[in-house]
């Protein structure tokens, strides 16, 4: 006999069939004049994280609120991630009032705005300001050209649902009350310390205070649990073999060998990442026009990679 029961599933399944951890922020878009506006989210999460052109993140909301509009029509925001802070959350939850207009949410804004980093580059666009407060944000677009949401009409006045003959799969509307937004990751801002902490090597006290969204909501009160001390716990230990390193890299490409000593650095490559590391040494060896890997060219290729992954920070 099972100890579980079975709850019913049911709109909103992650609020009220769920306990559910998620993160908080706050997404900022554009108003038709220019000004930016802010509403809070949790169903945001990573969508691309490899292999594509770029890096995108997924948002899902409700297709009548303020940020679907707005997206819609100007393509751009800014995810931001606010510290643990009672204040900070009591502002954050005020503003997901359904219905108030952007002049009403705005109107005694408890945050500061600043410009990110898309504002400068670009100085002839506008672009969603970025909460001082928060120690990380993302400037995003959204790619409305997955499914052809290029044309998307946004609602009419008195309108509360979309009416159409079909809906999107994964971007744009999807349903007469739901909308998904593929997000193009344009950059990631974050605070000193901790993007120091992410470069230097993150310790248990390097994290920052983020609070958590449970999901579930009651008709009074949203729940959210208050940051904790982190607590670290060592992955297990799996080395490969050199022979096995060998053996899977001449499966790749029998034309560029490695010597122990190059194998021996890449080791600690869990078995799932090793095609793709190797596939990358053998590429940079062939446009090097290197015959043999030697762990003096296996710290270059390291090197590389290192500089790679900063620039992307």
């Amino acid at each position: 006999m099972s100890s579980f029961k079975d709850l019913r599933i049911v709109d909103n399944f992650y609020q009220t069939s769920l306990f559910f951890p998620m993160p908080v922020v706050l997404i900022s878009t554009l108003t038709d004049e220019g000004k930016t506006t802010c509403g809070p989210y949790s169903l945001v999460q990573p969508f691309y994280i490899a292999g594509k052109d770029y890096y995108a993140m997924l948002l899902s909301c409700r297709n009548s609120s303020n940020t679907a509009q707005n997206l819609i029509k100007h393509k751009k925001c800014v995810i931001n991630f606010l510290p643990d802070s009672r204040k900070y959350f009591k502002e954050t939850v005020r503003l997901g009032w359904p219905g108030d207009t952007p002049d009403e949410k705005m109107k005694d804004f408890k945050f500061t705005f600043e410009e990110g980093l898309m504002a400068a580059e670009h100085p002839d666009e506008v672009f969603p300001l970025v909460i001082k407060e928060s120690f990380q944000a993302m400037e995003c677009t959204w790619m409305d050209n997955l499914e052809n949401c290029q044309d998307t009409p946004t609602l009419k006045e008195g309108e509360d649902h979309y009416v159409q003959d079909t809906y999107h799969d994964f971007n744009g509307i999807t349903s007469p009350y739901g909308a998904h937004f593929v997000l193009r990751v344009d950059k990631i801002l974050m605070k000193e310390k901790y993007h120091d902490a992410i470069i230097n090597g993150v310790k248990w006290n390097s994290f920052p205070p983020c609070p958590v969204d449970y999901g579930y909501r009651d008709s009074k009160n949203f729940w959210y649990h208050k940051h904790n001390i982190m607590i670290p716990e060592l992955l297990p230990v799996r080395k490969t073999t050199v022979q096995s390193v060998r053996y899977a890299a001449d499966r790749i490409d029998p034309s560029i060998t490695f010597t122990d000593d190059a194998c021996e650095m890449i080791l600690n490559v869990p078995r799932v990442f090793l095609p793709t590391v190797l596939k990358g040494c053998i590429k940079w060896a062939k446009e090097n026009n290197v015959t043999t890997i030697t762990a003096k060219e296996m710290g270059i290729i390291n090197d590389k990679r290192s500089k790679e992954k900063s620039k992307k920070k």
